[in-house]
């Protein structure tokens, strides 16, 4: 199983669907596990971090029009522009992000607090000259977007987690910043979401980083050999 592939997917897996939005994982047989996901606000789709994949125009039609194409971590470039130019929407950034609208081929919309009266907020998760990341959260059904500093792909989780923190943030984990969210449902940049036991599962996830870092390099590790 290759880790990440980066031909156009010819397929797609969906998920997390839910009444406010959907996700999908193209190549579903990535070790990656890249989703994205559509958040719908007032019948137009929002899409966060997104992946291409053939027929993916023909599925986000059956739920509504592409309002804007959002990119909240600096990596996560993926297929926005290209997305976002074949539905006449600019790529939305927020504002502190440097050095990422010179790499999109499209119009750029900045953004600070909130996505473009939405009402889906944003806030700071990292910011330096490595990493630059940004969480949504949709106050309306309490869906919580987090792009990479949390995920349930195998190769973020040790021991028995079902959600854990990046291998590069297990040391620092993102207490502080994700720590006070209560939410309903946690959509991941890598993974399939978490939808049951959310607030216990995301702080089982951030407490107990540090110490489940050894079995998580570890297996890493293992996997390599």
């Amino acid at each position: 199983m290759a880790f990440r592939v980066d031909e156009r997917a010819t397929d797609f897996r969906e998920i997390d669907r839910y009444d406010g939005g959907v996700g999908w994982i193209a190549h579903p047989d990535e070790r990656m596990e890249r989703a994205s996901h559509a958040l719908e606000v007032d019948g137009g789709l929002w899409l966060v971090d997104p992946v291409d994949a053939d027929g993916l125009d023909e599925f986000l039609a059956e739920l509504g029009p592409v309002a804007g194409v959002v990119v909240v971590l600096d990596r996560h470039k993926r297929d926005a522009a290209s997305i976002a130019n074949r539905h006449g929407v600019p790529v939305y950034l927020p504002r502190w992000f440097e050095g990422v609208s010179e790499e999109i081929d499209a119009p750029v919309a900045r953004f600070t607090d909130e996505i473009s009266n939405t009402g889906i907020r944003a806030y700071t998760l990292v910011d330096n000259r490595f990493w630059q990341e940004a969480a949504l959260y949709d106050p309306t059904d309490d869906t919580l977007v987090v792009p990479e500093s949390v995920g349930t792909a195998e190769y973020f989780l040790a021991g028995n987690e079902r959600l854990g923190v990046h291998p590069m943030r297990r040391l620092s984990p993102p207490q502080e910043r994700l720590g006070g969210f209560e939410p309903d449902r946690i959509l991941v940049g890598h993974g399939t979401g978490i939808t049951d036991y959310v607030t216990s599962t995301l702080e089982h996830a951030l407490s107990g980083a540090r110490r489940r870092a050894p079995r998580l390099y570890a297996k890493a590790i293992w996997n390599l050999l």
